[in-house]
């Protein structure tokens, strides 16, 4: 029976639809996520960990060599407050570089923080118990002790953060900036007689000073080259795993990296007047000469933590720039394309 137009008496056969279009870029690769249990992580955290208590242990054992060498009582308060500075900043890499390469393999943000605040106190804990073992039984021990037990979980917990490498990157450019004062010292002398340090008292307070600028200028420069180095070097090593360059940090990451060796220099003056009021106060009360001392002390180490700081960031962000290439220019539309489509 054949349909008169506009008769509805069956439904035509149903058509097959057609499949939807799908890309095929592929989707970018999360380096996070391509390896399963192989999470983005700081590379060579054992070995950072491992020259972080080493160099604890070298700050504990050179200020206790220095206090039992005291004559008097009154000069061994005096080499606690001076070594003190040097001790907290050594707590605060170490709490951090061991937490870290603790919390490496974890994914999740909650259990990692919680699992480096707990790794940096058990070694805040087994510097405050070698440090009571070692030292003469009195307050400065305690006061030692206590300090150096809050920075090493301070640095557990920064350890904690989201992205190790860049808490990596801070630590070892902040443990090469502390082995570079040290052996810095060597070279005080030398640099304040070519300052012009003589026999009158401003001169040799003038020389100081340019010897200071230059210390914490070469501090802070490398800093900024380490922590830039240690970026690219796990980028690099990211990327020959994963093969995407889809998770190269940005350059946020290098300006916390460059100057967070300046940061902790900072973070170590806040616990010492924190944690160690009673020995600074101690030391001053001595002697009107200790007074002034430690009150140009505490002075010099803030001023050399923000040139570090600012250093160390400055230098880390021009080598980050240096590596940017030229930006891709987008094709500009022709300029009869317009008219074309007016045409359609």
């Amino acid at each position: 029976m054949s349909k008169q137009p506009g008769s509805s008496t069956a439904a035509e056969p149903d058509q097959p639809e057609a499949a939807p279009e799908v890309s095929e870029q592929p989707a970018p690769v999360d380096e996070a996520t391509a390896t399963p249990g192989r999470p983005a992580y700081a590379p060579g955290a054992m070995v950072l960990a491992l020259l972080a208590i080493g160099w604890l242990a070298a700050m504990l054992w050179s200020t206790r060599a220095a206090i039992d060498s005291a004559a008097a009582g009154v000069t061994a308060i005096s080499l606690s407050a001076y070594a003190l500075p040097g001790v907290i900043t050594a707590a605060l890499i170490a709490g951090a570089a061991v937490a870290l390469a603790a919390t490496n393999p974890l994914r999740r943000v909650t259990l990692r923080f919680l699992a480096a605040v707990g790794t940096g106190l058990l070694v805040g804990i087994a510097a405050a118990v070698a440090i009571n073992l070692t030292y003469a039984d009195n307050a400065t021990t305690n006061t030692i002790a206590g300090t150096t037990a809050a920075a090493a979980i301070i640095g557990g917990a920064m350890a904690g953060a989201r992205n190790a490498r860049v808490v990596g990157a801070l630590a070892t450019a902040a443990l090469a900036a502390q082995v570079f004062v040290v052996l810095f010292s060597r070279a005080r002398d030398p640099l304040s007689d070519l300052f012009g340090a003589g026999e009158t008292q401003q001169s040799i307070l003038d020389a100081a000073k340019w010897v200071s600028r230059t210390e914490s200028l070469l501090v802070g420069l490398i800093a900024g080259l380490l922590a830039f180095g240690y970026l690219t070097w796990a980028r690099r090593r990211a990327a020959r795993r994963s093969g995407s360059l889809s998770q190269q940090l940005r350059w946020p990451a290098y300006l916390v990296a460059g100057a967070g060796p300046g940061l902790l220099l900072l973070l170590t003056e806040v616990i010492i007047r924190i944690g160690g009021r009673d020995l600074l106060n101690l030391a001053a009360a001595l002697s009107e000469a200790d007074q002034v001392a430690q009150t140009s002390l505490g002075t010099s180490r803030v001023d050399n933590g923000i040139w570090v700081l600012f250093v160390g960031a400055l230098t880390a962000l021009v080598a980050f720039g240096r590596t940017l290439g030229p930006r891709a220019v987008a094709d500009e539309p022709a300029e009869d394309e317009p008219a074309e489509e007016l045409a359609a």
